[in-house]
Parts: C-alpha cells; sequence; structure tokens
C-alpha cells in the first residue's frame, strides 16, 4: 500500500474549507486526518463533510496528535509564526498560509523552527504550481518577446464584512499582506529580487486598503496594485523588448481553462491550458517532498525574501521615501 502524508488542518477557516480540503480529497500523496477547531460543533460538521476520522478540540491537542504528518495552518496572519514554530517542535511539517509571517523578521524565525526540527515548511502560494505560470515562464527563457523589462502585476476585490479580519490590524490584516504578496511574489518570480521599492496607500481601521507600488530590478521594473476595497480584478503582464505576455486569471483561474496571450508585433499566440486545481497541485508536491525526501521547488526561504519586499513596501506607505531591500540601489534610499 501506498503511504499518504496524513494531514491535520489546524481550524476550519473558509479557505480551508473551500481549497484545501476539497484539494486534499483529490490528492494522490496526501489524505485529511484530523481537524481541529475552538467550535467542536463545527470542526464535527466539517469532519463529517469531509470523511475525517479525528477531531480535535484545541490545536494543542492536534498538534499533539502522533498520527498526523504534517498541518495545514490557515489561521490569521499573527498566528503564523506562533503555530508554524509550535507544529515544528512537534515533528510535524508545514503548509501556512501566505503571508508566511507578518514580517521577514518572523519568516526567518520559522524558517529556522522548521529547520532545527528537520521538517518542511512551505508558505501556501498555489499558483506558482499552475501550469499557466509554468507556461509564462518557458516562453520568458525562450526569450520569446525579448527582453523583460516591465511586469504589471494587480490583485483586487472589494471586502464586504464589517468584521472580515483583513480588515483588523491586530491580525495582520490589509490588502499588501493579503493579496498584494501575490503581486510581489510573480513579479520576483519572474524578474529576480528587487533592489528597491516604492508605494503609496489609502488607509481604514489601520489597515491598507488599497495600494500601488513599484519596485525596482537591476533591469527591470514592477508596478503592482492591490486592495480591499475595489473591483475584482487580477492581471499579470510582462512587457518585452519585443512583445508581451498577458495572463488574465494568474492567481485565481478556478478549474476553467487558463489562457496565456503572447503578442510580438502583429501575431497573437494565444495558448489555452486545461483546467485544473492548482491546490491539489501544490499538495502533491509537497506530499512527494516529504515521502520522497526530495527538495521543495520553492525554498521556505523565498518566503523571507518576499517578506523582505513586503516590509520595504510597507514602509515606504508610512514614509513616502524609496526603501532599499538589496543590493546597490539608487543614491539616497532609506535602510
Amino acid at each position: 500500500m501506498v503511504r499518504h502524508v496524513r494531514w491535520g488542518i489546524l481550524s476550519t477557516a473558509r479557505i480551508g474549507v473551500r481549497r484545501i480540503l476539497p484539494a486534499l480529497v483529490r490528492s494522490r500523496t496526501g489524505i485529511a486526518h484530523a481537524v481541529a477547531s475552538r467550535d467542536p460543533a463545527r470542526a464535527r460538521t466539517v469532519a463529517a463533510q469531509f470523511n475525517i476520522p479525528r477531531v480535535h478540540a484545541s490545536y494543542e491537542a492536534l498538534l499533539a496528535d502522533a498520527d498526523v504528518d504534517a498541518v495545514y495552518i490557515p489561521l490569521p496572519n499573527s498566528l503564523h509564526m506562533e503555530l508554524t514554530v509550535r507544529a515544528a517542535q512537534a515533528g510535524k511539517h508545514v503548509l501556512c498560509e501566505k503571508p508566511l509571517g507578518l514580517t521577514a523578521a518572523q519568516a526567518q524565525t520559522m524558517v529556522e523552527a522548521a529547520s532545527r526540527a528537520g521538517v518542511l515548511l512551505q508558505e501556501a502560494f498555489m499558483y506558482r504550481f499552475h501550469p499557466q505560470t509554468d507556461e509564462v515562464r518557458r516562453r520568458l527563457t525562450s526569450g520569446a518577446i525579448g527582453t523583460p523589462w516591465l511586469v504589471r502585476a494587480a490583485f483586487t476585490f472589494g471586502v464586504t464584512s464589517a468584521d472580515d479580519i483583513r480588515l483588523n490590524a491586530g491580525l495582520g490584516g490589509g490588502g499588501l499582506l493579503d493579496v498584494g504578496c501575490y503581486c510581489v511574489s510573480v513579479s520576483r518570480l519572474l524578474l529576480g529580487e528587487p533592489q528597491s521599492g516604492w508605494s503609496t496607500a489609502t488607509f481604514e481601521r489601520g489597515v491598507d486598503v488599497r495600494l500601488a507600488g513599484m519596485l525596482r530590478f537591476p533591469t527591470a521594473t514592477a508596478l503592482i496594485d492591490c486592495g480591499l476595497r475595489a473591483p475584482y480584478r487580477q492581471l499579470c503582464e510582462v512587457v518585452g523588448s519585443d512583445g508581451t505576455i498577458t495572463v488574465p486569471r494568474p492567481f485565481q483561474p478556478e478549474e476553467d481553462p487558463a489562457v496565456v496571450v503572447e503578442r510580438t508585433g502583429n501575431q497573437e499566440d494565444r495558448v489555452e491550458l486545461p483546467g485544473t486545481n492548482q491546490y491539489t497541485l501544490m499538495l502533491d508536491h509537497m506530499g512527494t517532498c516529504i515521502l520522497e525526501k526530495q527538495l521543495p521547488r520553492f525554498p521556505a526561504e523565498d518566503a523571507v525574501a518576499n517578506m523582505r519586499v513586503l516590509d520595504a513596501l510597507a514602509a515606504s506607505t508610512r514614509s513616502g521615501q524609496i526603501h532599499r531591500i538589496m543590493g546597490d540601489g539608487p543614491p539616497g534610499l532609506t535602510d
């Protein structure tokens, strides 16, 4: 019998119920073995819905469950570091929702805890495992649009509930951490590491609800915008010296056919990729790494680098200045 990774789900948060648990049902490498919640009735309902054999009344009890190999953490951003460190100390592999922490320093603490414990830590950027992302990277590497000099990335939507945790500063809310992290991640995935960043934002209840920023790379620039009080939008466009590559739904294509459009001169090459579940692809990759002791495509240190950029953008909204991220930037940058 093929052994599977036995997953424990820390909380009955909506993203876990809507995204991760259905993806685990289709997984080749993992099964949902336990769920924990401060609301036992809610946990039992979710367990019954997804045929999860064990229900725990506390996160501590789930982490103490010897039959749980890995945990998924969909809790508020402010709890990511604490629960990841505790899970690592309990010997559990960890898939943690993005962003990994509230700051790069927190993310580094989490990476070090996982390393000491000898467990795998991954940030749940599911879009990186979708074939459309691989298609964009393949085309860039082949030189299909020449030298890339600009990436535009956007992810916005409108929060409808007044008590949404994304509007709660104490829980690590704000558009930059919730969806701006995707824009930063894809910009880095396509262009490398930025040297500096600048941003401006509109705030509500202490969190950014609309943010626009610019990242300066050694030979390119990224323009990003994100928000919680804006029309629903997602977009990634790469502009090269000879053409463009556009992905209309780079982060949440759902399971619809995905589209990548390349334009050079008067020619348009429109590629449609079959629909897939990118959450299942992410879980299966992590499961394979755990079961076969393989290195992940995206090491946990990448999350620290992503948080470093988010830190710089957040600082820029407060200071109004450009903030250095790494390397040599233009004169006068704030450290």
